[in-house]
């Protein structure tokens, strides 16, 4: 099951993030069809917000087609999203030494979100550029 982690800082909408969190969860294989999401009540209990956002981001989830409510039963996963054709461990791998290296250099989770997120966006500039 999914864990959340919600960033009061990072200036996104909580639903927003949990939106995303599951995209990505799905998007990279951490959920697959059938799996359940933790219920609302969970979700705000162990987050601290209101049981209302998860109800939202559960919503937009459901209205994009990628989970769906059983009555009685919580809300599940209902599709995979397209991944990449690539195999992706190589590029976990070499992140995964990036992020120790920025960890060594004194950078918090924070500064490495902020400086993953700059580059990201630069690149998608150039890349609308071209």
């Amino acid at each position: 099951m999914i864990g959340f982690r919600i960033d009061r800082r990072s200036g996104t909408a909580v639903y927003a993030q949990l939106v995303q969190q599951v995209r990505q969860a799905v998007r990279t294989g951490r959920l697959v069809p059938g799996d359940r999401l933790p219920t609302a009540r969970e979700v705000a209990e162990r987050n601290g917000i209101n049981p209302n956002t998860v109800l939202r981001a559960y919503r937009d989830l459901e209205v994009a087609g990628l989970v769906e409510p059983r009555q009685g039963s919580g809300t599940f996963v209902s599709q995979v999203l397209p991944r990449p054709q690539l195999d992706v461990t190589a590029l976990r791998r070499e992140l995964a030494d990036w992020v120790d290296r920025a960890h060594a250099a004194g950078l918090d989770q924070t500064d490495i979100d902020a400086l993953v997120a700059d580059v990201s966006a630069d690149r998608k500039d150039s890349h609308a550029h071209q």
